[in-house]
């Protein structure tokens, strides 16, 4: 299954027995009108700092609150949220950090749905322990420990999503005590990679911004993550293996021991 999919595939695959849709609206937006057969499913978003042994730590409880929705791992799982990207790219990766395989995004939302939709409560069933096949993925959330450890590693690619005055070191948050950007990371404004709201460009001109072949390796970040998140969408939708570094500069300017650049 590709990682961003688009309402004329959902539609042809909606009913089968291996795929779930989750809403990840909140059971409000849901209850009042959502995609058949789609069920509320809450996660959260990654959180601003994390290493290793945080990050699994959190990969069980969000393991847990799959359970409690009936979601066990082996299905397919297409994430929905409203349209605009910036609710269904953070709950992928919670769900990805719990270990589930097969994780996707619906491009354009509910508000991309052409077909129908349904109203009310959907009632849940409870997924056992022994049920579910879900094992930690720490892997899905890139640290600071991680970066700092793959600095000139030739296999990943990190990508600045900030504009160029707050990568160049000219202009930057005020809460963050340093400025610049991580050492050899590429340039790009997430504005680059998007046509409008929740629009990623095509997948070619995304990969001709990028300038990395299709399933290159790319960790992309910003000021809180919240940038990135959505460039993490283009490039996925693009073909590469994309993830998100929640922590961003917000984390990394404040550890004195990180190098950076200007």
């Amino acid at each position: 299954m590709r990682a961003v999919v688009d309402s004329r595939w959902l539609a042809e695959q909606l009913g089968e027995s291996d795929l779930v849709v989750g809403d990840v609206r909140g059971p409000n937006a849901h209850m009042r009108g959502h995609i058949p057969g789609s069920r509320p499913l809450v996660l959260g978003s990654p959180p601003p700092a994390a290493d290793e042994e945080s990050a699994r730590a959190l990969a069980q409880e969000i393991a847990l609150r799959l359970r409690r929705h009936g979601i066990t791992g082996r299905e397919r799982l297409v994430l929905v949220d409203r349209g605009d990207g910036v609710g269904a790219m953070p709950a992928a990766q919670m769900a990805e950090l719990a270990g589930h395989p097969q994780v996707a995004i619906l491009l354009g939302g509910i508000a991309g749905w052409g077909g129908e939709l349904d109203e009310g409560a959907v009632e849940l069933e409870h997924v056992r322990d022994a049920e579910a096949d879900l094992e930690p993925n720490p892997g899905a959330f890139p640290t600071r420990q991680e970066l700092l450890g793959r600095l000139g590693d030739e296999t990943l690619t990190i990508l600045d999503v900030r504009t160029p005055d707050e990568y160049g070191g000219r202009r930057g948050n005020q809460c963050d005590p340093r400025q610049g950007h991580i050492p050899g990371a590429r340039n790009l404004d997430v504005g680059e990679l998007f046509d409008g709201p929740g629009r990623p460009a095509s997948p070619e001109r995304v990969r001709e911004l990028v300038g990395l072949p299709e399933g290159a390796q790319v960790v992309a970040y910003c000021h809180s993550g919240s940038r990135s998140a959505l460039a993490t969408l283009a490039l996925r939708a693009a073909g590469y293996d994309a993830r998100n570094y929640a922590g961003s500069w917000h984390e990394w300017s404040r550890h004195d021991e990180l190098p950076l650049e200007r």
